[in-house]
């Protein structure tokens, strides 16, 4: 099974690393730290550590409120609205303008079965010569 990426939010006390590279909550980094010293910085300052990067040596967190960990899943959650889905099939249809009637409702009612499959069309018209 595919390692599935987690959602965005706090990791809670559980840091599988010894050294981390640590980000405070206005962006600034703060170098690499041990993992004891971030946890008392947590603590201190009533905050939660996010994983940005994981894949780099040491990975990188990020200290945050709970209202900044809030408003960045919606974020996140608003540009995911706005990408095109991944499973949407896009049919694209092409006829002359001098296409026959039959010929015409033929594709007509092909475009009317897809538009029910809730799949994106696409039409083109080309001029007759």
């Amino acid at each position: 099974e595919p390692k599935r990426k987690a959602a965005f939010g706090s990791v809670g006390r559980r840091i599988p690393y010894r050294i981390l590279h640590v980000i405070n909550q206005d962006g600034e980094s703060l170098g690499n730290m041990h993992r004891a010293e971030v946890l008392k910085l947590m603590d201190q300052h009533d905050l939660k550590l996010v994983l940005l990067r994981e894949n780099v040596e040491p990975p990188v967190y990020r200290l945050m409120t709970g209202q900044q960990i809030h408003e960045e899943q919606l974020r996140r959650a608003e540009k995911k609205k706005a990408s095109p889905k991944s499973g949407v099939v896009q049919k694209e249809l092409s006829f002359s303008s001098a296409i026959a009637k039959n010929d015409l409702e033929i594709k007509t009612k092909q475009i009317a079965q897809w538009i029910e499959k809730k799949h994106h069309v696409k039409i083109t018209i080309r001029q007759a010569k």
